[in-house]
């Protein structure tokens, strides 16, 4: 036995919808352990708490968006930040969460120690000072973003006199009425920010580089509103969840197989909503549709802002910023008073946390994915990065899920340590797979510091929901793979190992 517990069974890092999401099933599925949750910002949320600008809302439908747990009550289905807020409060109240969150702690620092089985985390608080907690198991719920910096695209911004405003870094009440504004960018910040902003600016323009895939849809789900009138909640929430899993699988699935078609039907939703001379240039891409992941324009709302004469989209290169606005290569000059540069975001793996196995630094790049949730021969140590082709949260709950189960099998075999170890034959053995499929070009530009990807289960973060659904939830735990030992047993060698797994 070892001769004191650690400060905590689990060690939740981040307050937003991973985090909060790995408490709730703890609370259900892993009842017997403690956890603690630090979060280094002041308030729960995470993204949807960080990100101020106009119009902050979902890109995804909130009966998926939403936990497995918890139905989402609300009728309109693509939510702004506020009601997704009051969707995670009310969690964490209900459910006692609140009281284990530690606001303020940045994790700085984790090292797993074998010789007693836990992480030694050192984190800054508010203040400045440091502070240590030792936990069995860390479960990293940080995001993928760099919360502290955003991409630079490397713009000379320096003859232009206006306002320049980043999204992840939006100022305080920022006078945006009767001015002239350019938003750089064409991915889903960007498609919110300019209806959003056409309402009380002068003009917007969005200025794209290369266009995107947009797709129209209500904001209010007639579905799911019909449905929770007459059946009850919670089954009523099941069903639309379905239908909506199904409906974002389908979709993926015919953009893959049949481009064309779907190229096809997103146009016809534009054209019903700008008319026939709309300039079909501006909203073509060239990659097909789910190369990158769709932008959602609910209730026409980008369209309707072009319609009216308030906003309007151009596809261009820049040449320089000058005093009034930004040129083109063209020769086209844009006037500004403001510039958003809704540029995109830099990634980042493990919230940046330097994470060490007994003093020996953990390179993630060199690691391969265990079952999209965990990782190659590192222990006690979970992580949710979401899909890019459904709703992050989806996988957020089978991760939590599998993770309670891998919890509880410690606690009934008395095992304290959990480890997926890949043999350098195993290793040898595998083919590797484009860790994530998509052309975005926030993906493309940190993709080195990601971990590897198998082209087969289990060594891989995989891009399915419903497969890895059956998988995570189904697939024995004991698989020759996942290792359960105790202090002392990480002196013997990889393949012991198995064969006591097995």
């Amino acid at each position: 036995m070892l001769a004191s517990p650690p400060d905590f069974d689990v060690l939740i890092v981040g307050a937003g919808i991973s985090g909060i999401g790995m408490a709730a099933h703890m609370g259900m599925k892993a009842p017997h352990h403690s956890y603690c949750i630090v979060e280094r910002r002041d308030n729960l949320g995470g993204t949807w708490d960080l990100f101020r600008y106009p119009g902050i809302r979902s890109d995804s439908d909130m009966h998926t968006l939403g936990f497995d747990f918890e139905p989402w009550t609300h009728e309109k289905s693509i939510a702004d930040a506020p009601a997704i807020l009051e969707y995670l409060d009310r969690i964490v109240d209900e459910r006692g969460i609140r009281q284990h969150i530690r606001f303020g702690h940045k994790v700085i620092s984790a090292d797993f120690h074998h010789d007693d089985a836990r992480w030694h985390v050192e984190m800054e608080k508010d203040d400045g000072s440091r502070t240590h907690m030792t936990a069995n198991f860390i479960y990293l719920g940080a995001g993928y973003y760099d919360y502290d910096e955003a991409y630079d695209p490397g713009f000379d911004l320096g003859a232009f006199e206006g306002q320049v405003v980043h999204p992840q870094f939006w100022p305080e009440n920022l006078d945006y009425a009767d001015k002239r504004v350019v938003v750089i960018g064409s991915g889903a910040t960007a498609v919110t920010i300019v209806p959003a902003m056409a309402q009380k600016a002068a003009h917007v323009t969005m200025l794209q580089r290369t266009p995107t895939w947009m797709f129209t849809r209500p904001a209010k789900d007639a579905v799911a509103n019909f449905l929770r009138k007459v059946l009850p909640e919670k089954l009523a929430y099941r069903l639309t969840r379905f239908k909506n899993i199904k409906m974002q699988d389908f979709s993926f699935k015919l953009a893959r197989d049949n481009p064309q078609k779907v190229k096809d039907a997103l146009y016809k939703k534009i054209e019903e909503s700008l008319g026939p001379d709309y300039d079909k240039a501006a909203f073509t891409p060239p990659y097909n549709p789910w190369e990158q992941r769709l932008c959602l324009v609910p209730d026409q709302d980008l369209f309707t802002a072009m319609k009216a004469g308030k906003a309007e989209v151009v596809t261009g290169h820049i040449a320089k910023f000058e005093k009034g606005g930004v040129l083109l290569t063209d020769g086209q000059f844009i006037p500004a008073d403001i510039v958003v540069t809704a540029t995109g975001l830099k990634l980042a793996v493990a919230g940046k946390i330097d994470v060490r196995v007994d003093g020996e630094p953990v390179a993630f790049n060199q690691r391969f994915y265990y079952k999209g949730c965990m990782f190659s021969n590192l222990p006690n140590l979970a992580v949710v990065f979401g899909y890019l082709n459904a709703s992050w949260t989806l996988r957020a709950d089978i991760n939590s899920d599998y993770v309670c189960r891998v919890l509880e099998h410690m606690r009934k075999t008395g095992a304290t340590i959990a480890t997926p170890v890949l043999t350098p034959e195993g290793e040898a053995a595998i083919t590797e797979d484009d860790v994530f499929d998509f052309s975005s070009g926030y993906i493309q530009r940190g993709k080195h510091i990601m971990p590897r990807n198998s082209i087969s289960y289990p060594w891989r973060l995989n891009q399915e929901y419903v497969v890895d659904r059956k998988r995570m939830k189904d697939d024995p735990l004991i698989d020759g793979i996942l290792t359960f030992t105790r202090p002392g047993a990480n002196a013997r060698g990889a393949e012991e190992q198995l064969e006591a797994a097995e």
